[in-house]
């Protein structure tokens, strides 16, 4: 039976370059189905399910003959706007969320406030790591872009920074739990937040 007050969201994109299907629950215990066909990708929004207590099935194809760019975009399109379905009006939320993650030599941190405000402040990747191919089909620039997408769909402003780190993997995989850690908090319930927590009424 679906809560009554059930912050979920279900949402399909298909375009000429893939196709999405994406169902989310905000409340759930991090359990993950995906499959993008970007293998990488999938670790990742594995890692980002499970750290953010979000429930998340992706099922998405596309033109990854070509690059793995139209599928990766697309799916972290769909995702930003099945978060802001799922969040409604953002009654009683802790708004606010941030995290240091660490990842053995790697060190990235978050912080995330769902505002309604889309923006990313993104900084401190090695150079280079932008042309890196992790996995050998996933390339380092996707990084930045996917929370681009979230945060521009979803209404968020993200800021992430990398603050130590050396091999590519550890890089990426430490900023999206950082997210992962730093959404989690912000999108919890507060049962002190009475109503929307902004002196304007809303976000």
């Amino acid at each position: 039976m679906t809560r009554p007050d059930a912050r979920t969201a279900s949402v399909r994109r298909a375009t000429s370059e893939s196709t999405v299907e994406l169902d989310l629950d905000l409340d759930g215990t991090g359990r993950s189905h995906i499959d993008t066909s970007v293998p990488f990708f999938d670790h990742m929004l594995t890692a980002f399910a499970k750290h953010s207590l979000t429930d998340l099935t992706v099922r998405a194809s596309g033109d990854t003959d070509i690059d793995a760019h139209h599928t990766v975009e697309d799916v972290s399109i769909v995702l930003g706007q099945a978060i802001r379905e799922a969040l409604g009006d953002k009654s009683g939320i802790s708004r606010y969320g941030d995290a240091l993650v660490p990842l053995d030599e790697a060190l990235a941190q978050a912080v995330v406030d769902i505002s309604g405000r889309p923006y990313l402040v993104h900084a401190g990747e090695p150079a280079g790591f932008e042309h890196h191919l992790i996995g050998g089909h996933f390339t380092g620039s996707l990084v930045r872009h996917t929370f681009e997408a979230i945060a521009f769909n979803a209404g968020l402003t993200v800021h992430v920074n990398v603050l130590a780190g050396r091999d590519p993997h550890h890089i990426a995989e430490a900023e999206y739990k950082a997210f992962a850690r730093a959404f989690r908090q912000a999108k919890s319930l507060d049962p002190l937040v009475q109503g929307i927590p902004s002196t304007k009424g809303a976000l």
